[in-house]
């Protein structure tokens, strides 16, 4: 497999994988470090996991459209603002047509790189116990959100827990995805046990046993495994130092680079303006900013008459004086009937945090996320310093909510969704006398409510059976039309044609390639 077989076992990768992305990664390695040279020191211990840390600011991964292609697109949240992604919103994937190599080859990277460092770093004396232990805990973190993607995406893929000869990686078949998944439970449960309870400082965005408990739990989530799934959110809820903000729109302000953390996110990815790198910025911010080409409505009108500015001129003006623009790329925005507010209840307060349909006072051409925008020109295009919020605690009393009632009925699952609800009404709307039925069906709306364009639609509306008739019966942009080609394969990518290629044992166990021969 060519990415699996990009081994470089001299660490030149130690060279490209420290630097200003998050707080911890603006360290700078001074020379090329040998693996049978290197893990002698405290230092050299977390310059290693920063390095996986590194590969999650990938394009691929969270830096920009990377996994958002696979988890936001091709639901009934988000698409284009214009004829673009088409292969992937459209359903148009195939072997070697938005296979989703690029995700494939850093998810391996990091597995690849995690089972090395976890190796060297096992019984390891030279570094201290308590660095030895958070960075045993990050690597097993990393490496369980890397196959967490992988089976989610593929299913069934490659498996290994230690770095194998070339000639072994290269004709790997695939793997269970259930005996994975398994491993990958019980490697977060040494995690918990490994990492930290909390950060601050300079550590700000490295993995607490928190988030070790999250991943956990949305294992268990996903696999239907409803007493876990609880046991693990219950944890998070009643002993973690997470609380959810009063505030809902203050969960996504980025506006303050140096205050970019609240006690509702549980992980994130910590993208900096101007690093050391020149990817350490963000440019998923992007898909999300309008493009001041399409706005406002009726831009070209000149409301003072002839001879005077036109509206996109006027609008201009007024976001240059409060210093900001659109120089977005408007990719990502609200399909019509998410950004139709008669489709939310009259008193959702989350809807203005939400969806943007009118700012300083100009109608726009289309609706915007204004929890995934930001306009300040101190987060410059494709160099945004915004935090990639992976986990946050609403979610996981919706996991908790949904867990109990699939397992006792919705009597003791009320206190977790209304927990969530409390800030989102005025006055309070919580649930009370439903069926088992109708809490399952009421919680499909309430996630997308909460949680939309966060990353977890589209597996949720898998996980519950239901993605093909909800994309079949979505309304979509004129210019779209994943209705019509969306396939009950389509709940999988194959794997990818150049890896195939490579290593024709990825077909053994199942020769359609999740059916898309």
């Amino acid at each position: 497999m060519k990415k699996i077989l990009n081994i470089v076992l001299v660490l030149t990768l130690f060279s490209l994988v420290f630097g200003g992305c998050s707080k911890f990664l603006e360290e700078d390695l001074r020379d090329q470090i040998a693996v049978d040279n290197f893990f002698n020191n405290d230092q050299e211990a977390l310059l290693a996991v920063n390095g996986l840390y590194r590969i999650l600011h990938r394009p691929s991964m969270y830096r920009t459209r990377g996994l958002d292609n696979y988890y936001v697109n091709g639901a009934d949240e988000v698409g284009p603002s214009r004829n673009v992604n088409g292969e992937i919103h459209n359903y148009l994937i195939n072997e070697g047509v938005a296979d989703g190599d690029a995700n494939w080859a850093a998810c391996y990277e990091i597995v690849r790189n995690a089972s090395l460092y976890i190796t060297n770093l096992e019984g390891n004396e030279k570094i201290s116990e308590e660095i030895r232990n958070q960075a045993l805990g990050e690597s097993l973190f990393i490496r369980a959100l890397a196959y967490f993607h992988l089976t989610n995406l593929w299913g069934d893929v490659p498996y290994f827990r230690e770095l194998l000869p070339l000639d072994e990686l290269g004709s790997l078949e695939r793997y269970p995805k259930d005996e994975i998944r398994a491993d990958m439970k019980e490697d977060l449960g040494r995690a918990f046990e490994l990492l930290p309870g909390t950060s601050s400082g300079s550590d700000l965005g490295r993995a607490t046993k928190w988030a070790a408990a999250t991943l956990k739990a949305k294992f268990h989530l996903f696999d239907k495994e409803w007493a876990a799934t609880k046991t693990e959110c219950d944890r998070i809820i009643n002993d973690s130092p997470h609380q959810l903000l009063g505030d809902f729109a203050a969960v996504f302000d980025q506006t303050n680079p140096s205050d970019q953390y609240n006690d509702e996110q549980i992980f994130v990815v910590d993208f900096t303006t101007d690093g050391v790198f020149g990817d350490s910025g963000t440019s998923r911010t992007d898909d999300y900013n309008p493009r001041l080409r399409d706005e406002p409505k009726n831009r070209n009108n000149r409301p003072d008459g002839p001879g005077t500015p036109t509206r996109w001129e006027l609008l201009q003006a007024d976001l240059q004086a409060i210093d900001q623009d659109m120089s977005g790329f408007g990719w990502a925005i609200p399909l019509p009937e998410l950004a139709d507010q008669s489709n939310w209840d009259p008193d959702d307060l989350r809807y203005d945090a939400t969806i943007v349909r009118e700012y300083l006072g100009y109608e726009l051409q289309f609706p915007y996320f204004r929890k995934n925008w930001n306009l300040n020109n101190t987060s410059p295009r494709s160099n945004h310093n915004e935090n990639y919020v992976v986990f946050r605690l609403a979610d996981i009393y919706l996991m908790a909510a949904e867990a109990e009632n699939e397992m006792n009925g919705p009597g003791n699952a009320y206190p977790y969704v209304n927990k969530v609800r409390e800030r989102a009404f005025e006055p309070d709307k919580p649930w009370s006398g439903m069926s088992q039925q109708q809490f399952r069906e009421a919680m499909y709306d309430e996630r997308k409510f909460e949680l939309c364009a966060e990353g977890w639609r589209r597996m949720d509306l898998i996980r519950w059976g239901i993605l093909l008739d909800v994309v079949k019966n979505v309304q979509h942009r004129p210019w779209n039309n994943p209705a019509s080609n969306i396939q009950s394969y389509h709940v999988l990518l194959p794997v990818p044609q150049d890896e195939i290629l490579l290593n024709p044992n990825l077909l053994n166990n199942d020769p359609t390639n999740n059916g898309y021969r």
